[in-house]
């Protein structure tokens, strides 16, 4: 545990209230774990876990891993164990952690919305080929999520990463979580400013830091100054959001406090203008006081939204400005909204006349021999390289004029179209019930499924809609925030069977409009029943829409039988 900055006289000059019952908030004295977690911590630094995976549990295999290591500290360096096969949804709550657990891991790698070179997207490729039986994922969080991993092999992955300019650490855990940046920063010619160097400064001075390796949960970063929102800004913990000033220009205002599962709340606009090279000490900032006074007895509260939410924005800024920062932040109107979408899909001119192309994958799914061609496509092309998005895609940049064209057919026969369908454009999954041990129901190849059958029942769609498939209700893939939202649960089909199934969310939305979807009482469909659903919901729309109306604001005012669809369909009613 690092020094504590503050004692409970600091926080009673600050007008901070002592809880009835201690919360585990370290400022306030209330420093004894509370929980095994808590305790796991305490015990060793989770950074140390690294030497033990290198010289000790890699060479005398999984069987040697410590408990506490291996569903614990392990997450500091970015593994999990992967789900057993052959346990279905119904048992994800009903067994232990251990019984769930397989021999081999899930492995993330960070990029933090750094530009990956052709070497780079080839060595992850190659590591993909070589160690994780071809997977290839990318995550709404522009990391690059391996399966099948085996601890003996993991200290040779981590060399060739490091090779590259790559690492997993703190890619998962109470960590500072892999942070998204814009995927066009520094080319795009509505950038209002350029947060590479602050995510780069953030990266070298807090990451594998002890005084920051020990949060009460996950920390997640965003630094974008572009004006689509693309970071997400409205769900990370912390969030420096591009905006100009009228005397100081182009800088970042600060949100604070978003974050989804199963207690959404969105991010709270601070209102304020920082110079970029103040970011680094204003993350280090809102950082230490989630570590400090976050709650820590309770992990279903430990999110630094609810600490935010107690205090509301005035003193949270009091807090930051008085004891961490010690100084005032200049005020400045938040941005409102999206300027446009912040997918970046297709091809668009640079500011310096080169283009960028965004490019969509299925559902974010790629494979080793993907990420290989993708590399030798980058090289032939002379492009300068590729960063992930916030929406499982990826961006490739710095193509010449004259290549933009060959290089876009090139890339379609790899698998990343340029020109993709509503439906491939706007999907998103999360890992579901192949590999991870908290879900419920199968999503990534279900969502699949439901592309290819709504690019062939509505293929001339002229609206955006997004869908969003999670395979349980933490939200990897922001089912709140989706036209169609869909939280994987078990429900009942027409001849009352136990069968996997979504709770539906309807007319969300980050960027564009900030919006939480809307929840029908006891309304359910099965996966067998999806396609027909969200086709009859969004022919509903087409038929009962006003000029120019998009699909989240039909919603608001939609007549709750259009909603709900075709009374024919397997939808299970509680």
């Amino acid at each position: 545990m690092p020094d504590l900055r503050f004692t409970a006289k600091t926080a009673a000059q600050t007008e901070i209230p002592r809880p009835k019952r201690g919360e585990g908030q370290w400022a306030l004295g209330y420093t004894e774990p509370l929980n095994k977690n808590e305790q796991s911590k305490k015990d060793d630094d989770p950074l140390n876990v690294r030497d033990r995976i290198l010289y000790t549990y890699s060479k005398r295999g999984f069987d040697s891993i410590d408990p506490a290591d291996l569903r614990g500290r392990f997450r500091w360096m970015g593994l999990y164990t992967q789900r057993k096969p052959g346990i279905d949804g119904g048992k994800t709550g009903a067994l232990e952690e251990e019984e769930l657990d397989d021999r081999f891991f899930m492995m993330r790698i960070r990029t933090d919305g750094a530009l990956l070179s052709p070497e780079a997207i080839r060595a992850l490729g190659g590591i993909s080929t070589d160690f994780a039986r071809g997977t290839a994922d990318i995550t709404d969080r522009q990391n690059i999520q391996l399966h099948w991993v085996e601890i003996e092999k993991v200290p040779e992955i981590w060399e060739r990463l490091e090779a590259v300019g790559l690492d997993t650490i703190e890619a998962c855990g109470d960590s500072p979580r892999p942070f998204l940046g814009s995927p066009v920063a520094g080319v795009a010619k509505d950038e209002i400013i350029d947060g590479t160097p602050a995510m780069v400064e953030i990266k070298r001075r807090f990451l594998n830091n002890p005084e920051f390796s020990n949060f009460p949960r996950k920390f997640k970063t965003s630094v974008s100054g572009h004006p689509s929102l693309d970071g997400a800004p409205e769900v990370n913990d912390v969030a420096f959001v591009g905006v100009e000033h009228p005397e100081h220009g182009p800088g970042f205002d600060l949100w604070v406090g978003g974050g989804l599962s199963t207690n959404p709340m969105f991010a709270q606009r601070l209102g304020v203008w920082i110079p970029i090279d103040e970011v680094p000490d204003v993350w280090a900032g809102v950082a230490s006081i989630f570590r400090d006074y976050g709650y820590r007895r309770l992990r279903s509260k430990a999110r630094l939204k609810f600490l935010v939410a107690d205090w509301g924005n005035d003193k949270f800024r009091e807090v930051l400005e008085n004891e961490y920062l010690e100084r005032k932040l200049l005020s400045n109107p938040s941005p409102e909204a999206a300027t446009r979408p912040g997918d970046h899909i297709g091809v668009h001119e640079q500011k310096d006349g080169k283009f960028y192309i965004g490019l969509a994958p299925v559902v974010g799914r790629v494979n080793g021999a993907l990420l290989t061609g993708l590399a030798d496509l980058l090289e032939q092309y002379g492009a300068a390289g590729a960063r992930l998005t916030s929406y499982q895609k990826l961006v490739v940049l710095g193509v010449e004029a004259d290549q933009v064209d060959a290089l876009v057919a090139d890339l379609e026969t790899i698998g990343l179209q340029a020109n993709p369908s509503n439906w491939r454009r706007s999907t998103m999954a999360c890992t579901g019930i192949e590999f991870c041990k908290l879900a419920i129901v199968e999503t990534k190849q279900r969502a699949a499924d439901l592309i290819a059958s709504l690019e062939q029942r509505l293929p001339d769609l002229d609206v955006p809609i997004t869908v969003n498939v999670n395979g349980c209700p933490n939200s990897c893939a922001r089912s709140q925030v989706a036209d169609i939202g869909l939280k994987g649960q078990l429900v009942l089909d027409d001849d009352g069977r136990q069968v996997e199934g979504f709770q539906v969310h309807l007319g969300g939305g980050i960027g564009e409009i900030t919006r939480f979807g809307r929840k029908l009482r006891a309304h359910k469909v099965t996966s067998a029943g999806l396609d027909d659903y969200v086709e009859t919901v969004v022919r509903n729309y087409l038929r009962d829409r006003t000029a120019g109306e998009s699909f989240a604001d039909w919603i608001e005012h939609a007549d709750e039988a259009l909603l709900r669809g075709d009374k024919a369909l397997e939808v299970a009613r509680s």
